[in-house]
């Protein structure tokens, strides 16, 4: 399934640089980013709770925030995108 995973981190201390870049990390471990702190993930349900207890984990959730958005298996009718496209779709082989 595809899930789209927003976060605002706050980044007033050097504390939430550091949890900000975590974030980010384990995002890109599991999927794409598509804008600055948006990722779509192609994942299965446990992979999904796996990365929600980890990222609930690094958080600070007194100032910080996590978003998931669960666009299911046919998320290509769902998703629309205008503008510049940022390097291969999530779904699609990556050849090295």
């Amino acid at each position: 399934m595809l899930v789209l995973i927003t976060y605002d981190v706050n980044t007033e201390s050097t504390s939430g640089k550091t949890r900000l870049r975590k974030v980010a990390k384990q995002c890109e471990n599991y999927g794409r980013r598509v804008q600055n702190s948006v990722f779509e993930c192609i994942m299965d349900q446990s992979q999904s709770i796996m990365l929600k207890s980890i990222l609930t984990d690094i958080i600070d959730e007194s100032v910080d925030s996590l978003r998931f958005y669960y666009l299911g298996n046919n998320y290509k009718t769902k998703v629309e995108h205008i503008g510049v496209e940022r390097g291969i779709a999530v779904d699609q082989p990556l050849i090295l």
